[in-house]
C-alpha cells in the first residue's frame, strides 16, 4: 500500500488493471456516484494524435505509444476530482507508477483469465491480443504486469464476482475506507 502524498489525492482515484476488467465502465459509473469526471487514458491519447491505439501501435510500435500514454497520464494524475482509467499497460512505466501511487488512490481491478478472455475476444481494438492464442497472450500479460499493479495498489477488487450494481456498491465502501485511514 502506497501513501499519496498531495494533499488532493483522496479526489483522485486511479483505476489499474488488465484489458477487460472493466475499469472503464466501473469508472463511468463511481465518477458518477461521485460527482467526479470520468475520463480514460487511452481514449486521450487517441484523441490528441487523432488515431486509434492499433494505428499508433502500428506506426509508432508499442514505446511510441508508452511515450505519448505517459505524458496523458502526467497531466491527468494532476486533475482533481477525477476517476482515471488506464491502460493496462500503463503500469509497465515506473514513471507512470510514480505518477499514479503519489497523486492519488490507486485501485487495482482484476478477474480470472477466463473472464477476461471473455471480455476481450471479439474486440480488435487490442493490438497486443492480436496473435494466434489470444488467451495464452492474455495470461502472459498479466502476470508480467501483475506485480506493478500491486506495487501501487492501495485497494484490490475481483470484478468478476458481483453484478456491476454490486461491484460499485462495494468498490465506494472500500474507497471510504480507505481515504478514512489515510
Amino acid at each position: 500500500m502506497n501513501t499519496p502524498t498531495s494533499k488532493y489525492a483522496a479526489e483522485r482515484i486511479f483505476l489499474i488493471g488488465p484489458m477487460g476488467v472493466g475499469k472503464t465502465t466501473i469508472g463511468l459509473q463511481l465518477a458518477q456516484h461521485l460527482g467526479y469526471q470520468f475520463i480514460d487514458s487511452d481514449k486521450v491519447v487517441e484523441e490528441r494524435t487523432g488515431a486509434t491505439i492499433p494505428l499508433i501501435f502500428e506506426v509508432e510500435g508499442e514505446a511510441g505509444f508508452r511515450q505519448r500514454e505517459t505524458l496523458a497520464i502526467d497531466e491527468l494524475t494532476q486533475l482533481d476530482r477525477v476517476i482515471l482509467a488506464t491502460g493496462g499497460g500503463a503500469v509497465i512505466s515506473e514513471q507512470n507508477r510514480r505518477y499514479l501511487a503519489e497523486r492519488g488512490t490507486v485501485v487495482f481491478l482484476h478477474a480470472d483469465i477466463d473472464q477476461l478472455f471473455e471480455r476481450t475476444s471479439k474486440d480488435r481494438n487490442r493490438p497486443l491480443l492480436q496473435t494466434d492464442n489470444p488467451k495464452q497472450k492474455l495470461e502472459q500479460i498479466f502476470q508480467a504486469r501483475k506485480p506493478f499493479y500491486q506495487e501501487i495498489a492501495d485497494i484490490e477488487f475481483d470484478t468478476g464476482e458481483h453484478c456491476l450494481r454490486d461491484t460499485i456498491r462495494l468498490l465506494l465502501r472500500q474507497i471510504q475506507k480507505y481515504r478514512a485511514s489515510v
